[in-house]
């Protein structure tokens, strides 16, 4: 598809706000219609073809007294998901009563399988169904979605009956994840007041992916690798992580294959994380997306990855989670205590107002300690958790205990500005397993070259990314919160992607 469709269709798709939603949605509200109408149609459209045979299924599982249908009808459909009500979104235009388009739209919905129940549920999405029949808008709603302008369908549209000349292209799974990516990142910059919260600029997210990757590329094999995020929102990370893997093991000549994890505890981005997935065709990866806090439900307790990466949310509280715990003073949770220098209850306990080391020290206790690639780990923190805390603290003994097992690489400080919504000094931990330094000369702090500072047409906000950084010894140079980049076991060598060196 060329990139004069893809924006055609982006724009289209975003423009359904102001043509339907205006007067009845503030703006900031649009994202909660139109990004699970833009599920529900893509799904739709992919169903189309097997409808029949769904239907069909069902009536045979019905005759038998199969309550039990999900499997059968999914395999029906030839997808990881299916739906077997008996319409197509396109059959709800028809409906000139909006109580029987509510109806029928409803039972339309609820013919979807567990997955896609699930997602729509944690979108909230039924809540806006009265809103919109009350407006009067669903119906217009649905046909703009179902318009012969656009074509979210794998199938291409034809102008003539003998299929010889194509009017609109299909799209394929990835085509529909990058619109819907799109649609994500314009609602996270139109409501930048939250999106901080939840959302990692693509710069930094590349970077990152970089910094886990690049050090190990001529050591990938033929395997099966696995990704985890533990913070991981709208699922961003993983799926640029999974990118990146594969273009450099493409490179290589390599055959990877890359499984994802995630959990992410804010019902809506926990939708959109599932949601992109199931859209590029990871029904399967989409199932390794859990609900729930990290800290104190754990979705993934006995399992080890190759690689994690995430930016766990600054300055939030933890206190809910603590109690969860059984209170700060008696958690045992061997990721927060464990093990070390005698003590068999070291504790690495931070305080309840900030729990970002406490997503750290969950990676760091599913790392592969006994593999030959062992595990690598990227995640974005603010300047707390490299200063915070007296010695004999939580952070302290945290600190203490990544730097006394070789488990930290690098801690790498990124221009300030890169966050939408804030100005904060943020940071980069790289870990992985043996990182300890090969030469006194290895340690140092990076300071950026004032001079070397470049605009590379970042987008409004986000500031600027430093082209050029020098070393400076450890020893010999005090550390600076602001300023800080630690380099520990790395070669300076330029990465063209973003001009930062690591």
């Amino acid at each position: 598809m060329d990139n004069q469709t893809y924006n055609s269709i982006v724009s289209f798709i975003w423009g359904i706000a102001d043509d339907c939603l205006r007067d009845v949605y503030v703006r900031g509200k649009y994202r909660d219609v139109i990004l699970p109408m833009t599920v529900i149609r893509r799904l739709d459209a992919v169903l189309e073809e097997t409808k029949p045979a769904v239907l069909e299924m069902k009536k045979k599982l019905d005759k038998a007294g199969i309550t039990n249908q999900t499997a059968a009808l999914c395999n029906a459909a030839g997808q990881s998901f299916c739906n077997s009500s008996p319409f197509c979104l396109r059959d709800l235009t028809s409906r000139a009563k909006k109580q029987t388009l509510k109806a029928d739209f409803i039972a339309y919905l609820d013919g979807f399988s567990p997955n896609v129940q699930e997602i729509l549920d944690k979108f909230k999405f039924r809540n806006q169904i009265d809103t919109m029949v009350d407006a009067d808008i669903l119906g217009a709603v649905i046909e703009k979605f179902v318009s012969p302008t656009i074509n979210l369908s794998p199938n291409p549209v034809y102008k003539d009956d003998e299929k010889k000349e194509i009017r609109l292209p299909g799209i394929d799974n990835h085509t529909m994840g990058l619109i819907f990516e799109e649609l994500i990142r314009r609602f996270n910059e139109e409501n930048n007041e939250e999106a901080g919260e939840h959302f990692t600029p693509r710069d930094v997210v590349e970077l990152m992916a970089d910094l886990i990757f690049i050090p190990i590329a001529d050591k990938i094999k033929d395997a099966t690798y696995s990704c985890y995020d533990g913070a991981c929102g709208t699922g961003g990370m993983l799926t640029v992580a999974q990118d990146r893997l594969l273009e450099l093991a493409e490179k290589t000549g390599k055959k990877v294959s890359i499984h994802l994890f995630g959990q992410e505890i804010n019902p809506e981005t926990y939708a959109i994380a599932k949601s992109d997935l199931l859209l590029q065709g990871q029904g399967d990866q989409a199932d390794h997306i859990a609900f729930g806090s990290t800290l104190s439900n754990d979705q993934f307790p006995s399992y080890q990855f190759d690689f994690m990466l995430s930016n766990p949310p600054y300055g939030k509280s933890w206190k809910v989670d603590a109690e969860k715990l059984g209170g700060k003073k008696d958690i045992m949770d061997s990721r927060f205590v464990t093990y070390f220098d005698d003590n068999p209850e070291f504790s690495m306990i931070p305080r309840t107002s900030d729990g970002q080391l406490l997503f750290l020290l969950n990676n760091v206790s599913k790392m592969k300690k006994t593999t030959e690639l062992g595990s690598r780990i990227a995640e974005v923190h603010n300047g707390s958790s490299l200063f915070t805390g007296d010695a004999g603290s939580g952070e302290s003994n945290a600190r203490r205990y990544l730097i006394e097992n070789d488990l930290v690489e690098a801690i790498i400080a990124l221009p300030e500005n890169m966050f939408y919504n804030t100005g904060i000094g943020t940071y980069i931990w790289v870990l992985s397993v043996g990182a300890e330094l090969k030469s006194p000369e290895a340690d140092g702090i990076a300071y950026p070259e004032i001079d070397g500072y470049n605009d590379h047409n970042l987008k409004k906000g986000k500031g600027h990314l430093c082209s050029a950084w020098y070393c400076a010894n450890s020893i010999t140079r005090d550390v600076h919160p602001t300023s800080m980049i630690i380099v520990s076991d790395f070669s300076l060598v330029e990465n063209p992607v973003n001009g930062v060196f690591c």
